[in-house]
């Protein structure tokens, strides 16, 4: 059941988030676009919550909790980005905006990108590590701290490696080709 959940909560959230932009732009109606907006944490917090019913109805506890957990996390750390990239992309598509730039390639801005991303790898990953040691609390006994080890190490490793390379971009930042410098 876990499985079906989680796969709903990912299309309910990209179906919100479509929906907000389409309200936003093509009906110009600003304020259901936020309201719309502001549901998209709720239906990651919804699918937490149904997570701690399903495990305190007597569900064993395994590694589909966990990643039901980590979508709140993700959407902590991640999701500001993501929404402001659909929406720089939709803007873009629909409504006569400018065209979205890429991502930085090289030099300071780059290195500045990189320290981004390792700072929302790090937020999601605490707060995903929270929801997961509070569903050992939460599930009635039907869950321990063992049974999430896995995604202790995971999260964690996942956070170390972007830091090194948001360090190594510091130290040795990328520079352009020969031929694209001026």
């Amino acid at each position: 059941m876990i499985v079906s959940l989680i796969a709903a909560a990912e299309v309910s959230w990209w179906i919100v988030l479509g929906l907000a932009l389409c309200a936003r732009y093509l009906l110009r109606w600003r304020r259901t676009s936020t309201v719309l907006l502001l549901g998209l944490p709720v239906v990651d917090l919804v699918l937490y919550a149904l997570t701690v019913v399903n495990l305190r109805g007597g569900a064993e506890a395994g590694w589909m909790h966990a990643l039901a957990a980590s979508y709140a996390g993700f959407s902590v750390g991640y999701g500001p980005s993501l929404v402001a990239w659909a929406d720089r992309h939709f803007q873009h598509r629909f409504a006569g905006g400018p065209k979205p730039p890429p991502s930085p390639k090289y030099g300071p801005e780059r290195t500045a990108y990189e320290w981004q991303i390792a700072k929302r790898t790090v937020v999601s990953a605490v707060i995903t590590l929270g929801l997961i040691s509070l569903l050992v609390p939460l599930s009635a006994g039907s869950a321990h701290f063992g049974t999430f080890a896995q995604w202790y190490w995971k999260l964690g490793l996942a956070a170390v490696v972007n830091v090194i390379v948001a360090g190594c971009y510091s130290i040795w930042p990328k520079q352009p080709p020969a031929t694209d410098r001026p």
